[in-house]
């Protein structure tokens, strides 16, 4: 299934909204160049459907990408249908998926804006096998392994 990366979105700490850069780097089981989730976890990166943030948008959210602590903001796929084990190419960039959703331990302010956060229900994680430059425009392709 090919996709679009819409934007790419990094955080300097945890627990707070990421903010959008011009491209990032994908290292080989560490995650992203600077971003304070990158490490040896197996949420190295996360990706979130365009979509999914437009239909918080349209109950009248004003979002900016990385709103909700996503990585990776992507266009023409639904990240529900993803399975853990799945694989994600972008460019010359491959990402292991290794967790659907996410528990949330602390409200974040669009719970409190909107009542819900779309990350534990649509949002998901992979691993980074090998590593890579992605910037917005970047396309994807999304297979089941």
């Amino acid at each position: 299934m090919k996709f679009i990366v819409e934007a790419v979105c990094v955080s300097s700490e945890k627990g707070i909204q990421k903010y959008e850069v011009d491209q990032v780097r994908l290292i080989e089981d560490f995650g992203i160049e600077n971003d304070a989730h990158s490490g040896k976890g197996h949420r190295q990166v996360s990706l979130l459907a365009g979509e999914a943030i437009d239909e918080m948008k349209a109950e009248g959210l004003d979002l900016e990408p990385g709103a909700f602590g996503e990585n990776l903001v992507t266009r023409e796929i639904d990240w529900s249908d993803a399975e853990i084990g799945g694989k994600i190419h972008i460019g010359e960039a491959e990402l292991f998926i290794t967790q659907k959703g996410k528990e949330c331990h602390s409200h974040c302010a669009i719970y409190y804006q909107a009542g819900r956060c779309i990350m534990p229900e649509m949002g998901i994680f992979a691993r980074v096998v090998k590593g890579g430059v992605i910037h917005a425009g970047s396309s994807g392709d999304y297979r089941l392994r």
